[in-house]
């Protein structure tokens, strides 16, 4: 599906900008750290933390989406490591100082308890991990994101799937967002920024 919906423009699907969550928390980059961006589409999240002076690893399912990241990459004057990977083939015995999860709300919860797992165990401890999405209220909105609320983040949600963790940022709030024709309207939009226990 997301390899047909990547295919079927030539526009960066969720534009070339990176998330207003890092831009406008900048001090989560961890610059000269190596830094993981998960089912990272297009590479704009990637590229961004790279200009950012971060070593950044990424991957996506879609051929087409990662093919693009490298292009962006490129067009900005940085380098980052890529690769086409399902989310179940993905080594995460690797160790990152910060790993990013951008809009990945495509796991029911049923699966998003491993998911979480996948994300605790690539980062070291001490790492850094940063979730953004929707909360539950955007499915009312329309304005992207899957159509399930089951899908979604709350906060006590994120504050119970990681005991022991050190929140740095927990945030449910609403906007304008504006990003290429897939996120575009008004959003309920969720933060977590964690430190792993050392």
């Amino acid at each position: 599906m997301w390899e047909d919906r990547y295919k079927s423009s030539d526009e960066y699907l969720f534009g070339q900008a990176p998330a207003l969550f890092l831009t406008e928390n900048p001090w989560v980059v961890m610059p000269g750290a190596r830094a993981l961006c998960v089912a990272d589409g297009e590479g704009r999240n990637a590229v961004h933390l790279a200009r950012a002076g971060m070593q950044v690893t990424a991957f996506d399912m879609a051929p087409t989406a990662v093919a693009r990241a490298q292009e962006l990459a490129a067009k900005h004057g940085v380098r980052i490591a890529t690769q086409v990977s399902t989310w179940d083939a993905w080594d995460w015995r690797q160790s990152f100082d910060l790993v990013a999860a951008i809009f990945v709300q495509f796991m029911p919860p049923e699966k998003r308890v491993q998911q979480f797992r996948d994300l605790a165990q690539a980062l070291r401890p001490g790492g850094r991990l940063l979730l953004h999405g929707y909360t539950p209220e955007q499915i009312k909105l329309g304005t992207g994101g899957p159509g399930c609320a089951d899908n979604l983040y709350t906060e006590d949600l994120l504050r119970q799937s990681f005991p022991g963790w050190h929140i740095e940022r927990l945030a449910a709030y609403e906007r304008e967002v504006q990003e290429g024709r897939a996120h575009s309207g008004h959003s309920a939009l969720i933060d977590f920024v964690a430190r792993k226990p050392e």
